[in-house]
């Protein structure tokens, strides 16, 4: 029997294959009391799952994919964080001595009873880390039950294989790439949810809320998967079926095409010189950055080389990061952002609670807040810039006096480096991230203090419209296209250009090509995104005329309507 299924798009493709289903471990297990005699051994059993599922994550971020997004690293931080919490690796030992339960009873009672902790919390971040829970649960379960992870066999070689799914982790969307899977499908999630990050940053297409899809598909069923619509169609009729098979050819043959424009400037059709760069966490990216057409870096991660260790990375560690980068991109600028750690984002030994992370202690708040941290990254930067073009971004400035005390440790550490006689380029260029409406608004203040702006649109939006874009409950209010945020794009370039000053937009707006014509009208001239999407991006570029975009844009601001500004910007985009 045919049937259609539809859900959210979060990576686009057009995929053809058979069903493979991956089992959802239910936390409802059994429930049975042990023998006095048996309970060392149950203990042992419960910590041997645990250290397997430890040794599990090891291995997946020693052998992450070069193409896995930036935040994967801080996804299965995460994971590990609560995995190690008491109420997961201690509680459930004390309640299988204690009551001589079974250890999968044990895990499944303490977990119930962390749900219902983030389940408390004001924060909707928090609050949607719940699913976190349950995910590390369901592993442990797997352990316990002796399947580690989903761990589902490999993808047929004769045909292709779309795995179907309740609910996909990043982890095990990383654990099943390397198998080739034509596409990934999942009852639960949203558009901004971290699965969905990771399988676009994979390739992959990926289609998330289909909410009965793993009850109603059998296993070999023929599924036809539109990662652009979010269509799902089971066991299509021939017409279908042919229909779609031409259109993923047409698909292919356009990427296969995308790839040759890796050398080709991204001009407009009337001349304007656009700048499509690249987002990296690791000096190794510039591979990727390079094969792609990237023609700098717009954004380098430096928090991610401090999380997922016991010690901190020190000022030489940092310094040969910092230049491999630099030498790598051969005199293209390389954007370097001082660390962002806070919120999810936490050193290991170092964390800190809070009610509302997001709000709290983070980015340039923390760098000024630990100044022997800071200033250890502010010599390795300026030491690096001697061999490269590199840049210093500072993220989530509110204030000016944040900026003043930021200018400041960045003058003494120069004339520190002067007075050891260790080189560096004294006029490197000190730039801002603007993703706090304050900054926003009070864009001129800033514009005059620093050399280059860079929009992190992702925080702007959820900071703006007061939604957090990774709870599901209200993520489909997080906006790109409200007019408040609209304003605000409009206003930070329009008075960055007034100023003379370079400005960016780094955040996943960047890359998605509905808003590059939007955004090109806006006045943006670089954009930074996954280097995976730079092509596309460029494609759309070299096929737009700004004098032609530029009425309908005025009138993409003007509206107030959603829908309106939905239709204005479907014909910016034919």
């Amino acid at each position: 029997m045919s049937f259609t299924l539809h859900g959210i798009a979060v990576s686009s493709g057009i995929a053809i294959g058979h069903a493979h289903l991956v089992s959802h471990t239910s936390l409802e297990v059994a429930h049975y009391i042990l023998p006095k005699h048996f309970i060392d051994e149950e203990i042992a059993r419960f910590d041997a799952a645990l250290e397997a599922t430890r040794k599990e994550f090891s291995s997946l971020r020693s052998n992450r994919p070069i193409h896995a997004v930036a935040e994967f690293d801080a996804f299965l931080e995460l994971h590990q964080m609560i995995m190690d919490d008491p109420l997961l690796s201690v509680a459930p030992r004390e309640m299988i001595a204690r009551e001589h339960c079974n250890a999968e009873w044990a895990l499944k009672v303490q977990t119930e009873t962390l749900v219902a902790q983030f389940d408390e919390f004001e924060d909707a971040y928090l609050r949607e880390r719940q699913t976190d829970v349950k995910q590390v649960a369901e592993r442990l379960l797997k352990r316990l039950a002796g399947h580690p992870g989903h761990q589902p066999s490999a993808a047929r070689h004769d045909v292709e294989t779309i795995l179907v799914a309740h609910d996909l982790s990043p982890a095990d969307l990383i654990q099943f790439k390397p198998q080739q899977y034509a596409a990934f499908i999942t009852d639960v999630g949203g558009a901004t949810s971290h699965t969905a990050i990771v399988a676009r940053s994979l390739n992959t297409p990926c289609v998330v809320g289909l909410h009965h899809a793993r009850e109603l598909i059998r296993e070999d069923d023929m599924l036809i998967l539109d990662g652009e619509q979010g269509v799902l169609i089971v066991n299509p009729d021939k017409s279908i079926l042919a229909e779609y098979k031409l259109r993923q050819s047409e698909w292919e043959l356009e990427r296969k095409k995308l790839k040759r424009l890796r050398t080709a400037r991204a001009n407009t059709l009337d001349g304007s010189v656009i700048e499509l760069h690249a987002n990296i966490e690791k000096p190794e990216d510039i591979a990727e950055a390079r094969e792609n057409g990237a023609t700098g870096i717009g954004l380098f991660r430096s928090e991610f080389l401090f999380l997922n260790r016991d010690n901190l990375p020190g000022e030489e560690e940092q310094f040969e990061a910092y230049r491999a980068a630099a030498s790598g991109m051969d005199g293209q600028p390389v954007i370097i952002r001082t660390f962002d750690l806070g919120a999810d984002k936490q050193i290991k030994g170092m964390e800190r609670v809070a009610n509302n992370p997001a709000l709290g202690l983070r980015a340039i708040r923390y760098c000024l807040a630990e100044p022997q941290l800071f200033r250890a990254q502010l010599r390795a930067l300026l030491r690096a810039t001697h061999y490269g073009n590199i840049k210093i971004l500072i993220p989530m400035l509110s204030s000016v006096s944040e900026l003043n005390q930021t200018l400041q440790f960045v003058a003494a550490t120069k004339q520190s480096l002067s007075s050891e006689g260790i080189p560096y380029n004294s006029e490197v260029k000190i730039g801002g991230m603007i993703e706090i409406p304050a900054a926003a608004l009070a864009i001129e203040v800033f514009a005059k203090k620093l050399d280059f702006l860079s929009i992190g649109t992702n925080d702007l939006i959820q900071y703006t419209l007061a939604i957090d874009r990774t709870d599901e409950e209200v993520a489909h209010l997080y906006d790109p296209l409200h007019p408040a945020v609209l304003h605000l794009l409009s206003h930070v370039i329009g008075v960055a250009n007034k100023f003379d000053v370079p400005v960016a937009v780094c955040g996943e707006m960047a890359g998605e090509l509905a808003y590059t014509r939007l955004l090109l009208g806006l006045g943006l001239r670089q954009f930074s995104m996954f280097s995976a999407q730079v092509p596309s991006v460029k494609q759309r570029v070299l096929t737009t005329n700004l004098p032609e975009i530029a009425a309908i844009t005025q009138k993409i601001l003007r509206a107030d309507d959603p829908l309106k500004i939905r239709d204005l910007l479907g014909r910016l985009n034919a």
